[in-house]
């Protein structure tokens, strides 16, 4: 598995499928997930011409984990030395859950310059529930902002139980096999810092096209999020996946892959190097 240094020098991994020539398709996995969750989503993308970039991001997976240091913005600055190592353009960066946040993190602090789009999956912009945003983590508001995530990330009684999920669930098994049960400290400190996260004005301030996608029985909070944060990007655009839980891309394969597929062929053409 190809990998390349971070500025620190720690090892980020990746694999790359498809046609080199292929508008880049970097995928960022969620909290704990390694790139083999998007199990479903390299071989028909890469058959679709695409140049398909499944990435670990220091902590994760194949990367290497650090006792401590990450947050959000490291998570950001990795995704730059990614591209940058890569010399990648006209991108279409894909996140999954915390995967999608963490976009919003280098798009902060980078811009858009080497991005042609972002696709978000199942990802609220901002997780604190306010009197200005109804469509965060289910539970979590200013009365628990400090201790709702301090020991796990809970569980809120929403979407469909796993046990009648059925060919859903067999994905997940297949796709999330590699993803870590128990959290460390530094687990821990990192979701604390995504939990309490922002990402609104960098949302709005974004010029280049952005679909959000959300599961219509996500676990996490309710899939109006989708279209709240379309309304605030100047390019957006939403969509629900029906009979799909948080892990939208890997209970509905195809309704995803489809719109994904969709939405990039709507992007400018890449740029000649």
């Amino acid at each position: 598995m190809p990998s390349i240094a971070a500025d620190d020098g720690v090892r980020l991994h990746y694999t790359d499928t498809g046609d080199p020539g292929g508008r880049p398709v970097v995928l960022l996995a969620g909290f704990k997930a390694s790139a083999t969750s998007w199990l479903y989503q390299v071989g028909p993308l890469a058959a679709a011409g695409y140049r398909v970039l499944p990435v670990d991001l220091r902590g994760h997976g194949k990367a290497d984990r650090p006792e401590s240091g990450i947050d959000m913005a490291r998570r950001g600055q990795d995704v730059q030395n990614f591209l940058d190592a890569l010399d990648l353009r006209d991108v279409l960066a894909v996140g999954g859950s915390m995967g999608g946040n963490t976009i919003w993190s280098y798009v902060s602090r980078f811009g858009t310059d080497r991005l042609a789009g972002i696709a978000v999956v199942d990802q609220t912009p901002k997780m604190l529930n306010t009197a200005d945003w109804s469509h965060g983590f289910y539970g979590y508001d200013e009365s628990n902002a400090d201790t709702y995530f301090a020991e796990r990330v809970p569980e809120t009684g929403r979407g469909t139980p796993l046990w009648r999920r059925g060919m859903r669930l067999v994905r997940l098994v297949r796709a999330m096999k590699d993803a870590e049960r128990a959290l460390t400290p530094g687990q821990l400190a990192l979701l604390d810092d995504h939990a309490k996260a922002d990402w609104r004005p960098v949302v709005a301030a974004t010029d280049v096209p952005v679909l959000f996608t959300a599961g219509a029985e996500s676990e996490f909070w309710p899939s109006s999020h989708a279209a709240a944060a379309a309304s605030l990007a100047p390019r957006g655009s939403s969509i629900v996946i029906a009979a799909a839980g948080h892990a939208t891309n890997i209970e509905q394969p195809k309704a995803f892959n489809d719109a994904l597929v969709d939405f990039e062929r709507s992007l400018a053409v890449p740029r000649t190097p």
